[in-house]
């Protein structure tokens, strides 16, 4: 089945061949022979499915915003199509029609459906293939590359400095899911997490490779923890670095990418507990990483930027950086009123203590530095971006923010705002000359 996980679900023959199907579909359902009357009908049913659709998006998403922020302008059309398709294929069903017809519409609904679902996917861009789209694991594990020693402390000079590239670098890093057998233990959590994946830059890879900072990733909800996405971003850096890249390792914080934890120890488990107490123990013992807070990262996307900026207000001794990629203020800030409900019981007080803002009124930082990005088409998350950037900020933290022209809260700004913060962040870990 590894060949239909791994199927293309952005611009594959998958995709091809359901638009090709949905366009001969509704062609099929609209030329008859029968007369005006028909057209007319078919006419109303397609603006009929259209405005249902423009309204449906409008109360979902504007006014009950169930989905904590507006739906990305490039998925509208998808909805639009398969709203209008759907109400001509009812049509057809009601109408005077051969049992044959009727048959073929209503498997022109499937493909209607099935063609949007793709097709919605594909504008935010993230979930690349089927087994991602339907959270299977559908990438080959890779081997860990096992540390020789554990640096007791910062080096005497940065890496930028003293890195000489030996012959057997490769050109590329190997990003993967972890082995069965090397899966990180819930020993003190109990959370059962989804299988994390690990980065390794080619610097990592050598004969003798030096211990290199640390970065740990965190996607968005719903989402899985793929390595894809910061591990094309840190290859692409480290081709103008000599090979040099953090090691990155990608955990999920969500457990069911159908709920949102809020990264605390809570009603879905105790996130909080599995990646401070189970993770970071692990990644230090099986990972060649330097041990200084100021070479450690926290970073996400959308919800996990928002666990970013917690973890990095709460544990300013584990985590000198931050990087927030159209990450959330603070932790479910996309559906404030039904995560206080669900999460705490209705206690104001309680989900005020986990906000970041809250955090950093009562911390004295003295080495914190954040890295924050955004889409330009993306309002909602910019704005909350400036928010959490004004109150770090004011916190003490020295703070970066970066617009990324045109991206809306898919894979545009996720690869633009990885980029961008990740290349700010080189300096500060000792990668590259201030």
């Amino acid at each position: 089945m590894d060949w239909l996980w791994n199927l293309d679900v952005i611009d594959g023959p998958l995709v091809w061949v359901l638009d090709g199907l949905s366009i001969a579909g509704l062609l099929y359902l609209v030329i008859r022979r029968s007369g005006l009357l028909w057209y007319l009908s078919a006419a109303i049913a397609l603006l009929a499915g259209a405005l249902l659709a423009l309204g449906t998006v409008w109360l979902v998403f504007d006014v009950l915003n169930l989905f904590g922020g507006p739906l990305i302008r490039s998925a509208e059309p998808w909805l639009i199509g398969v709203f209008a398709g759907i109400a001509l294929a009812v049509l057809t069903i009601c109408w005077r029609v051969s049992w044959q017809r009727r048959v073929i519409a209503v498997a022109c609904i499937l493909v209607f459906g099935a063609t949007a679902a793709l097709g919605v996917n594909g504008a935010y861009g993230v979930q690349t293939t089927l087994g991602s789209m339907f959270h299977v694991q559908n990438r080959k594990p890779i081997t860990l590359v096992t540390p020789t020693s554990t640096p007791t402390g910062d080096p005497a000079r940065p890496l930028y400095e003293t890195w000489k590239p030996p012959a057997d670098l490769p050109k590329t890093g190997r990003f993967g899911p972890l082995p069965t057998g090397d899966r990180i233990p819930n020993t003190n959590s109990g959370f059962n997490a989804r299988p994390a994946q690990v980065y390794y830059p080619p610097a990592a890879l050598v004969k003798d490779p030096p211990a290199l900072p640390f970065v740990l990733m965190m996607m968005g909800q719903p989402g899985d923890p793929d390595a894809k996405w910061i591990g094309e971003a840190l290859d692409a850096i480290a081709a103008d670095h000599q090979g040099l890249a953090p090691i990155a390792l990608v955990v999920d914080q969500l457990g069911d990418p159908s709920v949102d934890p809020l990264c605390i120890d809570g009603r879905y488990g105790k996130v909080e507990t599995y990646v401070t107490q189970d993770v970071l123990p692990w990644a230090k013992a099986n990972l060649h990483i330097l041990q200084s807070p100021k070479d450690w990262t926290v970073a996400g996307y959308s919800a996990g930027g928002s666990c970013a900026i917690y973890y990095g207000a709460k544990y300013p001794q584990t985590f000198g950086n931050v990087v927030s990629v159209s990450g959330e203020e603070y932790p479910g800030a996309g559906l404030p009123a039904d995560n206080l409900r669900v999460m705490f019981n209705g206690d104001q007080n309680a989900y005020d203590a986990i906000k970041p803002a809250t955090i950093m009124a009562k911390t004295t930082y003295a080495d914190t530095e954040a890295f924050f990005s955004a889409g330009t088409a993306d309002a909602v998350y910019t704005d909350m971006m400036r928010r959490a950037a004004a109150t770090a900020t004011a916190a003490g933290w020295k703070v970066q923010t970066f617009a990324i022209p045109g991206g809306d809260h898919g894979a545009s700004s996720l690869t633009g705002g990885l980029n961008q913060t990740l290349r700010a962040l080189y300096p500060r870990i000792g990668l590259q000359r201030p």
